[in-house]
């Protein structure tokens, strides 16, 4: 009990620290990018924040909804990225938390904040001096917009990913095999070896 408590806490510790990271990369990036750019750009920039938000939304559902089973199949098949879509699954709340939680939420507060920078920007441009009657509408008009498509978005992202999460979580592993490949970290060995030794001491 005490080993499952300190463990909760210590991963509740660590995705504390990784969102903040995080929102300050993504913060200082998003600022970053709009300084200077067209209320459009702007908008645009916004949106593709939102669509990241909506994207990993879909990855953290599609985890606690594909079945480990038909990975096996793969992995026997020797597919690349099979092994790490077992990965995947047998750390679906891990991943869900990530996904859903963290980079979820951080994008739903920067393209919040994003969407204000780029109202003061539209109202600067058309004429209109900040606190304006104008600048009031457009931010009410535009704050809809972002929070039906986020919502809207993560609703059909999760029924997507409902229904199609073994080819989902399929191509994830195939990006992590990529990625392990690549910069060299291990993530399916270590996760593996834990797995016997934990068999060992039943």
């Amino acid at each position: 009990m005490k080993a499952s408590v300190s463990k909760s806490i210590n991963w509740s510790l660590a995705i504390a620290v990784i969102t903040l990271v995080l929102a300050a990369i993504f913060s200082i990036i998003s600022t970053a990018v709009l300084s200077g750019v067209s209320w459009a750009i702007g908008m645009l920039v916004v949106l593709l924040i939102v669509l990241i938000g909506i994207f990993f939304d879909t990855i953290g559902v599609a985890s606690t909804a594909a079945n480990e089973v038909p990975f096996h199949a793969m992995a026997a098949e020797r597919l690349t990225g099979a092994k790490h879509a077992i990965f995947v699954t047998r750390n679906a709340d891990r991943v869900a938390s990530f996904c859903n939680d963290v980079i979820g939420d951080i994008s739903g507060i920067i393209s919040g904040t994003a969407s204000a920078t780029v109202v003061v920007q539209l109202t600067l441009q058309l004429g209109h001096g900040e606190g304006s009657l104008f600048q009031y509408i457009i931010s009410v008009v535009f704050t809809s917009i972002i929070a039906a498509l986020t919502v809207g978005g993560k609703a059909l992202g999760k029924t997507f990913a409902i229904y199609f999460s073994t080819g989902i979580i399929f191509q994830v592993g195939r990006f992590l095999y990529f990625v392990e490949n690549t910069f060299k970290i291990k993530m399916v060995g270590n996760q593996t070896k834990k797995k016997k030794d934990n068999r060992k001491s039943k």
